[in-house]
């Protein structure tokens, strides 16, 4: 059993005759995951791969193909109305991977999705990854395998070096998912270890953090009073000088909350295994 996708999902992709669009869509459909239809205003009724529908919005995408998750891949100046589109067409689950989308833009946007049955995922984010059923995003499906572990993260590269390393050690994965590492975003840790706590075939979690905001000490909170299952950490940037933003945009410590240092120690405090580098990780869940 997966989180948030399985077999039955129906994807459509926003963007899907763009540079980006075009060439992750094609992976994912390389993939298994069941992308129904592409979004582009103007080029309605043209095909992608000859295989794939193109329409020119959201709703008529949705109420031709049934499709349930829409991937966002948009300039940013076009993002958050596509997340605003795909909301009022009833989308469940929408991903989005762009990043640059300014704040107080998402601010408004994040209002709007909180309003509705709809789920946000990013932006900024390499979306989710079920292990020999289907992705949305970036993540490559080869270093997966199906088990028993999930995974959440804020970080792209982070999650791709620790499924790899799950991988060659045996555990693997239910679903991974990269929640993004902007200020603001649609699904946070504690939303995702929730529905980990709750899936019967997720039995072990990891989760990768880094600095900046208290996010992970959320997560840490909902870990001690909710979590039965043995939880992994890394956090990432933890020899980040003051004040610097390391990648993302919400990795900046600022007046001294957010440290790497006092992340780790509410984890533990939780009772959470916390890894010196991420290799270490299968380790820690052995």
């Amino acid at each position: 059993m997966s989180i948030l996708f399985d077999s039955n999902s129906k994807v459509i992709v926003q963007g899907i005759t763009g540079k980006q669009g075009s060439f992750h869509t094609k992976l994912m459909m390389e993939y298994g995951t069941n992308v129904v239809g592409g979004v582009r205003p103007g080029k309605g009724g043209e095909w992608f791969e000859g295989t794939v529908p193109i329409f020119d919005t959201v709703k008529k995408a949705r109420e031709v193909t049934g499709a349930n998750v829409n991937m966002v891949i948009v300039p940013p100046a076009a993002a958050v109305d596509a997340i605003y589109e795909s909301v009022d067409a009833g989308i469940e689950l929408i991903i989005v991977l762009t990043e640059h989308i300014p704040v107080h833009d998402m601010m408004k946007a994040y209002q709007y999705v909180k309003a509705s049955n709809s789920r946000l995922i990013g932006p900024n984010c390499p979306g989710l990854l079920v292990p020999d059923v289907g992705k949305v995003g970036f993540m490559p499906g080869s270093i997966a395998t199906p088990g028993n572990v999930g995974v959440v993260s804020k970080s792209g590269t982070l999650t791709y070096e620790v499924v790899y390393a799950l991988t060659e050690a045996g555990l693997g994965q239910t679903t991974c998912i990269g929640i993004g590492g902007d200020p603001v975003i649609g699904t946070t840790f504690v939303d995702v270890l929730e529905m980990f706590e709750n899936d019967p075939d997720t039995e072990k979690v990891v989760l990768i953090g880094e600095i900046g905001g208290r996010a992970e000490i959320d997560a840490a909170e909902y870990i001690k009073k909710h979590m039965t299952k043995p939880v992994a950490a890394f956090i990432a940037g933890q020899s980040a000088p003051p004040g610097k933003r390391m990648g993302h945009a919400g990795a900046i410590v600022s007046g001294g909350e957010g440290t790497a240092e006092e992340k780790i120690k509410a984890l533990q405090n939780a009772g959470v295994r916390v890894a010196r580098n991420p290799e270490e990780i299968p380790d820690l869940l052995k």
